[in-house]
C-alpha cells in the first residue's frame, strides 16, 4: 500500500471486523502511526488509574465508554503525536459526537481524513472469532481456539503463560457490544458517507483479501 495514497484514516465495523488486524497490516506497510482507542483504554486500566477504572466497568458490561473520556483521551493521544500528520483511528469514533469531536481536533490542525474504511462482517462470523480469542496473561501473545490455536489447549506457544478469555469476548457481552454497535456505531456510516468519505469494505476472508480490497479502494480500483 503506498503511503501517498492515505494519510489519515478511520477504520469502522462491529467488534470482531478485523480492524486491529487491518490497522497494524497498513502500519507495516506505511508506517502510519496506529492509534487504539481499545489498545490506550486497556493500557489505563492495567496501570489502574482513575480512568481507567471507570472505563473498566462501562466494558465489563459491553456498554461503551461515555464520549468525553474517550475523547479526553484522543485529544491527548493526538497532543503527543506533535507534527506527525499520518495515523489510523482504529475503534474510534464511535458515536456520530465522536465524529464530530474528531473532525473538529482534525480541522484545528489542518489535517483533515482522506478515508474512512467501513469493514462489514455477518453477527455470526463476529460471534464466533471473538468468544474463541484467547490471550497469553503473561506475554500478552494471541490466539485462537479455531483458526489460530496453541499447541496446548490453555498454554502460551511463546512463553508457557496461561491462555484466558478477556472479560469482552465472552458470547453474552459479544452479544451486548453488538446491540450498542447497531444502535450507537452505525449511524457514523451514514455521517461520513454524506461527506463522500466512507468506502465499504467486505470483511470476510483472509486478513490478506480484505486488505488487498481495501488497498484496491484507497487506490480507487473497485
Amino acid at each position: 500500500m503506498e503511503a501517498q495514497v492515505g494519510n489519515r484514516i478511520v477504520l469502522l465495523g462491529p467488534p470482531g471486523a478485523g480492524k486491529g488486524t487491518q490497522a497494524k497490516l497498513m502500519q507495516e506497510q506505511t508506517g502510519m502511526s496506529h492509534i487504539s482507542t481499545g489498545d490506550l483504554l486497556r493500557a489505563a486500566i492495567a496501570s489502574g488509574s482513575p480512568i481507567g477504572q471507570e472505563a473498566h466497568a462501562f466494558m465489563e458490561r459491553g456498554e461503551l465508554v461515555p464520549d468525553a473520556l474517550v475523547i479526553n483521551m484522543i485529544e491527548d493521544r493526538l497532543a503527543r503525536a506533535g507534527d506527525d500528520p499520518s495515523f489510523i483511528f482504529d475503534g474510534f469514533p464511535r458515536t456520530v459526537a465522536q465524529a464530530d469531536a474528531l473532525e473538529h481536533m482534525l480541522a484545528a490542525r489542518q489535517i483533515p481524513l482522506d478515508h474512512v474504511m467501513n469493514i462489514a462482517v455477518p453477527r455470526d462470523d463476529v460471534v464466533r472469532r471473538l468468544s474463541g480469542r484467547r490471550t497469553c496473561a503473561r506475554c500478552g501473545t494471541m490466539f485462537h481456539v479455531d483458526f489460530d490455536p496453541s499447541r496446548r489447549p490453555g498454554v502460551c506457544d511463546r512463553c508457557e503463560g496461561e491462555l484466558t478469555q478477556r472479560d469482552d469476548d465472552r458470547e453474552e457481552t459479544i452479544r451486548a457490544r453488538l446491540e450498542v454497535y447497531d444502535k450507537a456505531t452505525k449511524p457514523l456510516a451514514a455521517f461520513y458517507r454524506s461527506r463522500g468519505l466512507l468506502r465499504d469494505i467486505d470483511g470476510t476472508g483472509t486478513a490478506a483479501q480484505v486488505l488487498e480490497r481495501m488497498r484496491a479502494q484507497l487506490n480507487g480500483r473497485h
